[in-house]
């Protein structure tokens, strides 16, 4: 386990989590702390009687003690703003991959 002194974690820093909590899956671990998160959504259409696929895409922070990599599943949390794009964090990873 590594030694986590980030302000920014979740679990070991002074982050509050608050709001939507999701679970997706990791499509990007290319940037430096930053993980994009991809979530696929169903939502039913009465008129048609059918349900439509959709997909979003969650930029989100990763601390050093979690370290998702590409293709695992984490769950993430809502918090305040922590840059322009990032208002989720990494809470945890189930370590099972898609």
């Amino acid at each position: 386990m590594v030694e986590c002194n980030d302000v920014k974690c979740a679990i070991h820093g002074n982050l509050k989590v608050r709001g939507n909590i999701f679970t997706g899956t990791v499509k990007s671990a290319k940037a430096e702390k930053t993980v994009v998160v991809e979530r696929k959504l169903t939502h039913y259409l009465p008129k048609y009687e059918r349900y439509q696929k959709g997909r979003s895409r969650i930029y989100a922070y990763n601390p050093k003690c979690i370290d998702a990599k590409e293709g695992e599943v984490v769950k993430v949390g809502e918090t305040r703003k922590l840059s322009k794009t990032k208002s989720f964090v990494v809470l945890e990873k189930s370590g099972e991959k898609e």
